[in-house]
């Protein structure tokens, strides 16, 4: 469709601006991961098998999300990617594991303040929270949102992280 036939002209996506919006949601993927491991194995691991497992969690995630990836665009093509690319694509993607960073350091740092396992993974799901929150308010003004649109969309990022604190101390703690 064009302009002169009442259409809108296609709109051309800035390269950079795909990449920044790439990046992001591969760190809100890995912030929900590492909040889900937290939420759901918390309780019954240690802080040290818990970091590990949320690490090892994500790294099989993002290669198994690239590979998809990669190879899902190629079928197209017709020929496999090269290193420069599938090094690009991995580099585009590695918020994805670096996000678990800031909440892992937290259960860490909370356990060696003398918390228990629990509280500790508790700390690492409350920066985790902070972290959808901030992922969420981050693309609403890379969107120059304002308003209503901007605290109704940040708050979904909030409400994630909410629902899994709910789902750790009410269904796993109380049910369990």
């Amino acid at each position: 469709m064009t302009k002169q036939d009442g259409g809108q002209a296609p709109s051309k996506v800035d390269p950079s601006a795909k990449r920044r919006g790439r990046l992001r949601a591969a760190g809100i993927y890995g912030v929900i991961v590492t909040a889900a491991i937290l939420t759901a194995a918390g309780s019954q691991l240690s802080t040290v098998a818990l970091t590990v497992a949320v690490v090892v969690t994500l790294l099989v995630y993002w290669i198994a999300e690239e590979y998809a990836h990669l190879l899902g665009e190629q079928v197209t093509a017709g020929k496999l990617p090269g290193r420069r690319q599938i090094r690009a694509e991995l580099t585009a993607t590695w918020p994805m594991v670096s996000a678990s960073f800031g909440p892992l350091l937290a259960a860490v740092l909370a356990r060696l303040a003398g918390a228990s396992s629990l509280a500790a993974a508790n700390a690492g799901l409350a920066v985790a929270v902070v972290l959808l929150v901030w992922h969420a308010w981050s693309a609403c003004r890379a969107a120059r949102l304002r308003g209503w649109p901007l605290v109704a969309l940040t708050s979904v990022g909030a409400l994630l992280g909410i629902v899994m604190i709910v789902l750790k101390n009410l269904v796993l703690l109380h049910l369990h």
